[in-house]
């Protein structure tokens, strides 16, 4: 089993920034690829970022691309996604998930892990 605990959410104004935090233990997370998803009410998770299992490669929903970076220390077992000015629509709460696959990937069903999520809020 693969446990996923995300951190950093938190209210933050227009512009502003923060940083989440995957945590990952039990079964390895170093051979796979991990993402971030995010789900607000009333609507379907949808996709976020995506990182290849050595880090080498990255993907991003057009709606996040240019503002968010994702990046991964596989010593540290640790997925972060750096999230810079951030708009309203972004308000949502935010899942780490680990793919099945090593290379990115966006589709939700290719996620077979994921952490209970982070809630990010962003004022306007």
């Amino acid at each position: 089993q693969v446990q996923l605990v995300e951190s950093g959410g938190g209210l933050v104004q227009a512009g502003g920034s923060l940083r989440l935090s995957c945590a990952a233990s039990g079964r390895t997370v170093s051979s796979y690829a991990m993402g971030w998803f995010r789900q607000a009410p009333g609507k379907e998770r949808e996709f976020v970022a995506a990182i290849s299992y050595r880090g080498f490669s990255t993907y991003y929903a057009d709606s996040v691309k240019g503002r968010f970076t994702i990046s991964r220390d596989n010593a540290k077992n640790t997925v972060l996604l750096q999230m810079n000015s951030l708009k309203p629509e972004d308000t949502a709460l935010y899942y780490c998930a680990r793919s099945n696959r090593g290379g990115v990937t966006g589709a939700l069903g290719d996620y077979a892990y994921w952490g209970q999520g982070t809630q990010v809020t962003v004022s306007s």
